[in-house]
């Protein structure tokens, strides 16, 4: 190994941390917000409305990321329909099609999740929420979803992780993040074990911080008493 190779490799990773950032932060977010109507959904009484759900996360469960992303990003691409629409100004856009992809796939893994956690609380509950004079909207916000993501956090902080080293499949379309720079700077050196040992250790650091924010966030939220 070359210490040399090594530390040159270390400020061209570096320039692609910012779209890794901004990869994990983001499709993380979009896998939060779409998760919770999808997990609402599958819970939901008719099949008209939990089916297609349930076999949304089926699909999104059992087929590889990188497949999903080629299919965003070459297949819609490729369709006229696509491309004579409002969304094509964000499917023409690897970047886009990256955070669309991964934070779409995070939902799944989320929304399949909080489905099984909310159908684990009590009937009881929602039994004495009506007693004291409450819709179902208002049991499932100020009771149901606090406990829900109470207890799911220590998941939703490995969730962010798996995002992140997702994130590296972008490289695939084009977007030159973290994997993108070291696979370009292993083309002009071919050096491939320093280069992407290097990257290896800009994802492990960045990892533990998002590990570490979300243990500070479950000790934030913790009832006090309660100890795992």
């Amino acid at each position: 190994m070359s210490f040399e190779l090594f530390k040159n490799a270390l400020p061209v990773i570096l320039d692609g941390l910012y779209l890794t950032v901004v990869i994990t932060l983001l499709a993380f977010a979009l896998g939060q917000l779409v998760a919770l109507p999808l997990a609402l959904l599958a819970n939901a009484c008719s099949r008209w409305l939990s089916s297609p759900v349930r076999t949304y996360i089926f699909c999104i469960r059992g087929s590889p990321l990188l497949v999903q992303l080629f299919i965003i990003y070459y297949g819609f691409g490729s369709l006229e329909l696509v491309r004579s629409s409002l969304l094509w100004p964000i499917l023409r856009e690897p970047l886009y099609c990256a955070i669309l992809a991964v934070g779409l796939n995070s939902a799944a893994y989320v929304a399949e999740l909080l489905r099984g956690t909310i159908r684990q609380f009590p009937v009881g509950q929602s039994e004495a929420a009506k007693a004291l004079g409450m819709s179902g909207w208002q049991a499932m916000r100020h009771i149901t979803l606090p406990q829900v993501y109470r207890s799911v956090l220590p998941v939703l902080g490995n969730e962010i992780v798996l995002v992140m080293k997702a994130s590296s499949l972008a490289s695939a379309v084009t977007v030159v993040e973290m994997t993108g720079a070291a696979r370009a700077f292993v083309a002009r050196t071919y050096a491939p074990f320093e280069v992407f040992a290097a990257a290896g250790c800009f994802y492990l650091i960045f990892g533990l911080v998002l590990a570490m924010t979300f243990k500070a966030l479950e000790r934030q939220v913790a009832v006090p008493g309660l100890h795992r």
